[in-house]
């Protein structure tokens, strides 16, 4: 328990040199037709630049986990692109295939974003990523390499499901564990929408029940989660697994995926 704890403090002091980016994103999202694919890992700050713009504009994603020495995915992104670097989108409702970061948050607000224009603090990211470097090393270098995996142990048939947003610590854990299995899952971004939604789940800034904005995103996210909204919050079809809580979200995915999975009897 208290290495788990451990690993949120360092989660959330890894947020807070980004300076909270990843938090806030509009609730009226351009969700594609098609799903965006991000090739990635949990652990480079290029690809958290893209992940931070993608909680922004509130869109939902594919992910497919590329941590160094991964098997699964990475073969697919040299076949696809020609060359090893991530993070890697493929936009299949424009047809285009992007490396770099920077192309790919133009990319972004171009085509999803509400002017069709990059924001200024967006458009000229530093060449070497001091901060998101930095937080990266205060959380550990988690999501940055593969793990071993269950002797002959196959990606999962359906793909997962993860609801939460970027900057949110107790979710960085989880997609810490998802990069380093190499598990694709679906990423349903939760960005905080208003004022009113800032805060934990039981500990927001405005008191009393929790009430979604109209019309915005989260109205629909709450008929998922149901009374409250509460992240990281992971659904399997694979296994029919719904599931809160970021510490039996990890072991859940160790158990079941990981090298710590139990052998039939």
């Amino acid at each position: 328990m208290l290495g788990h704890q451990i690993k949120v403090a360092q989660a959330l002091a890894s947020a807070f040199l980004e300076g909270g980016r990843g938090t806030t994103g509009t609730p009226f999202p351009n969700q594609p037709e098609k799903p965006l694919k991000l090739y990635e890992y949990e652990g480079s700050p290029f690809c958290r630049r893209v992940r931070e713009v993608m909680t922004l504009l509130n869109l939902d994603y594919e992910v497919y986990p590329c941590p160094r020495g991964g098997k699964r995915f990475r073969p697919e992104v040299k076949q696809q692109g020609g060359k090893l670097q991530f993070p890697f989108l493929v936009d299949e409702n424009t047809g285009d295939k992007l490396y770099e970061s920077q192309d790919i948050i133009h990319h972004l607000f171009k085509h999803y974003g509400k002017t069709g224009k990059t924001p200024a603090k967006y458009s000229n990211y530093p060449k070497v990523p001091v901060a998101a470097i930095a937080g990266t090393m205060v959380n550990g270098l988690r999501g940055g390499m593969a793990k071993p995996l269950s002797k002959n142990t196959p990606a999962p048939e359906q793909l997962l499901e993860l609801w939460g947003f970027e900057a949110s610590p107790y979710t960085r854990i989880v997609r810490g564990v998802l990069s380093e299995l190499e598990i694709p899952y679906i990423y349903h971004n939760v960005a905080k929408e208003r004022w009113q939604d800032q805060g934990l789940a039981k500990l927001r800034l405005k008191p009393g029940k929790y009430e979604p904005l109209s019309g915005g995103k989260r109205e629909q996210v709450l008929k998922v989660m149901g009374n409250n909204i509460q992240v990281p919050y992971l659904v399997d079809p694979n296994t029919g697994v719904k599931m809160f809580e970021s510490k039996d979200i990890v072991e859940y995915l160790k158990q079941q995926y990981g090298s710590e999975k139990k052998s039939k009897k």
